[in-house]
Order: structure tokens, then sequence, then C-alpha cells
């Protein structure tokens, strides 16, 4: 069988990469991966405490500009790897490998059969005939020559790579962003869903005291005719929230015989989203628009979608979604845009999605008067969670890598 070591950013490090390898090798089989991350102190991002380093994860690659083919032999190396055996799986972002030119040199330098998952590739873009920006067209021109395969999210972004870059089709593979599973809190009623969240929130949350007599006095989670439109994740200016706040005024207007309520939960990663941070707390009240600035461990992120009547996200900018991955796996239903891999995916699960906020919003409203609708496409979207479960995920890295190692 196949062993992949996968590249890239890895826990302790908190990063959408981290979370994604780290997601994929609990799935994987064991004995059968690695990771080579990078030197944490010259990385610089936030680090979780929670994680122990095992020997099958060498943090030893330098930092995002410094990095070489001879770490990564080095790595290998000190792995104990074989190189008949293994794949080289990179995890490829824009700031993770900043440096273009270098990346594909490095890859250049390896003579190992390697793979690269993109995980911002868009396929909307006006800057290019096929839907890819100009600078992902340039890395895929200078990259698909020296990868044995390169694997995406989205039938679109297939679309938009194969269209620029026939020639190396057979080397483009669609490898769904993997779904999770919270098979406990999907069998939750909205009530309870709603109750233990309060409990969360009210007691181990960390809200300010102000903020918790507001959810007390507001019952903003505990009143059986209130109805909650949330969102959840890093507050970041791209996933555009404040129009979540726009569309509970909009939803009430037209709702007025439901109360409805606005809950955003989340806090900000980098110090430059701070100031947007502080825009949205001037824009809720209170009183049926909140921000809830805390950090929600995984059970307790997917408890806040199943708590959620409908979870709301409208980015600027998404090529694909891990808070969605979450959502799905909670049986809970998600409205959003139609955006790129985001949209994609919503109408392959059979969410709810639309171009139009305004007709977005008609199509809430029709799931907060019909529970029975809702309660229907909530299942068809645990059916798609269950196929693109991480285990599923994970089978279908091995069967490129045993396709990749051993050719018909």
């Amino acid at each position: 069988m196949a062993f992949i070591c996968f590249v890239g950013t890895y826990k302790p490090i908190i990063c959408g990469i981290a979370d994604y390898t780290d997601f994929i090798t609990r799935a994987s089989p064991a004995g059968k991966w690695s990771v080579l991350s990078f030197d944490l102190e010259k990385y610089g991002a936030l680090l979780s405490t929670a994680h122990q380093r095992t020997d099958q994860v060498w943090y030893g690659i330098p930092g995002r500009h410094d990095f070489s083919a001879a770490a990564i032999l080095q790595g290998l190396k000190e792995l104990g790897l074989k190189d008949e055996d293994t794949v080289l799986w990179f995890q490829h972002e824009d700031l993770i490998w900043a440096d273009s030119q270098k990346f594909v040199t490095m890859l250049m330098d390896l003579d190992l059969p390697k793979v690269v998952t993109c995980h911002t590739l868009h396929f909307q873009s006006s800057e290019t005939p096929t839907g890819l920006r100009k600078y992902q067209y340039n890395l895929l021109q200078s990259l698909l020559p020296h990868v044995q395969a390169i694997t995406v999210f989205s039938h679109g972004v297939y679309d938009a790579v194969t269209s620029a870059f026939p020639e190396h089709r057979n080397r483009v593979y669609v490898v769904k962003h993997g779904i999770h599973s919270y098979p406990a809190v999907s069998k939750l009623s909205w009530k309870e869903a709603k109750e233990r969240l309060n409990d969360f929130l009210l007691s181990e949350a960390g809200l300010d005291q102000a903020t918790r007599d507001a959810l007390r006095k507001q019952r903003t989670f505990l009143d059986p005719d209130t109805s909650v439109i949330g969102q959840t994740g890093f507050l970041c200016p791209l996933k555009h929230s404040e129009s979540l706040y726009l569309l509970r005024d909009k939803l009430q207007q037209i709702t007025p015989h439901k109360r409805i309520a606005a809950v955003r939960i989340g806090m900000t990663r980098e110090e430059s989203h701070k100031i947007y941070a502080g825009e949205l707390r001037r824009e809720q009240n209170g009183r049926d628009s909140f921000l809830l600035e805390t950090w929600l461990p995984q059970d307790t992120l997917a408890l806040a979608q199943r708590a959620f009547d409908v979870n709301f996200y409208w980015p600027t900018e998404c090529a694909q979604s891990g808070i969605m991955a979450h959502a799905l796996g909670a049986g809970a239903m998600v409205a959003g845009r139609d955006l790129e891999g985001v949209g994609e995916t919503l109408k392959e699960a059979g969410g709810l999605v639309d171009t139009d906020l305004r007709r977005l919003l008609l199509k809430i409203r029709e799931i907060i008067i019909n529970p029975a609708l809702r309660e229907r496409m909530e299942g068809a979207m645990l059916k798609y969670a269950a196929e693109f479960s991480w285990k599923n995920q994970s089978r279908r890295h091995y069967e490129l890598a045993e396709r990749i190692l051993r050719p018909m």
C-alpha cells in the first residue's frame, strides 16, 4: 500500500491547511502516513497547545519564505521513509507557499512522486478566459509539468484548469474537501441544540457580563418563537459578516409573525482584522443582533451550527469553506452565496444557494415558516456529508497515490 508524506503546515500551527492535514491524517491508515511541517519558531502563526508531536511528524522545514528541496529530503531521512513507497503530497495555499517560483523550483529538484492539493484556485475570475486568476494560471503553467498530479476541490476548478491546460488533463483530479461527522450533534433536536449552546455561552464561553445579561434577557436561544440566523468562524472582512445583520432586518420585515435574531460567533485571528471586529461590534445591538467574541471548540462549533435555524454565509472571496465542512456534518441548514467552490458545494449538498441576496432571503423565509422542508433538506445534506466523509476522502487520496506509484 502507498505511503503518503503530507507536506505543509500542521498542528499546533492554527490555520486552514494545518487543520485540513490534521483531519486527513486522522482518517488515514495507521502506519501509512507522515507529515513534514514548518519550523514553528519561524512560521509565526497562532499555536495550539492541545497537540502532541509524534514520530510521524517532523517539524524541520524552515519558515514560509525559506524552504528547499534539501529540507524536504532531510525530513524524509529523519522519518526513515523509503523513496519507492512514498508519495509527497503538498498542501498549497497562497500564503503558505508565498514564493511561487521557489515552490516550483523545489518541486523540480525533488525526484520523487509528487501531488499538490490546490486549496485556493478560482474558476469564476474575469482575469483569464477559463476563470482562473492570472497568477494562478502562471503558477500552474510552471507547476504542472513537474508533478504527477494535482487535486482540486470542485468541478468548476477542474474545468478551469483542464480548459487552460488540456495537455495536462490526465494530471488533474477532483478530490472534494472532507466533511466532518457529528452523529451525536446531528441527532439533537433544534430545541436541544439551542439549550446546550445557551448553557455554553452563559457559563463557559468567557463572554462579558453585559453580553451574558443580554442573552438571558432576550432568551435568544430559549424562546420557541425566535428563529436564529447565525454565522461562525474567524472574523474576517472577506466573510462579509455585516450582511448577517442586514439579512436579519429584511427577514424580520417580511416575516412579522416570527421573531428573528442574528448571532455572529467568532474571534479575530489576525491583528489587522481587529478594526473589522470593532465595526461588527458597533452594528450589533444586544437585542436582536449579537456579536459573541469567543472561541468555539470543534464539537461546540458543530453544536452552534446545529442550533442555528439557518447558517448564513455570504463571502466576498472564497474558493472553498472549512466552516461548511463542519456545518454539513452537524446536520445544519446552510444558506449561502453561489460563489466559486462554496456555491458548488451547497448546490451539490442540497442547501440554499443563490447569487442574489434578495432571492436567497425569500428562500430562507420559506425554510423558517416550513420546518418540515428544512428537515428534508438537512437529511439530504447529511447524505452528502456521509459520501464525502474524511474517511472516504482519505481513501481517495490513497487510491490516487497507488495509481501514481503503480500505473497500469
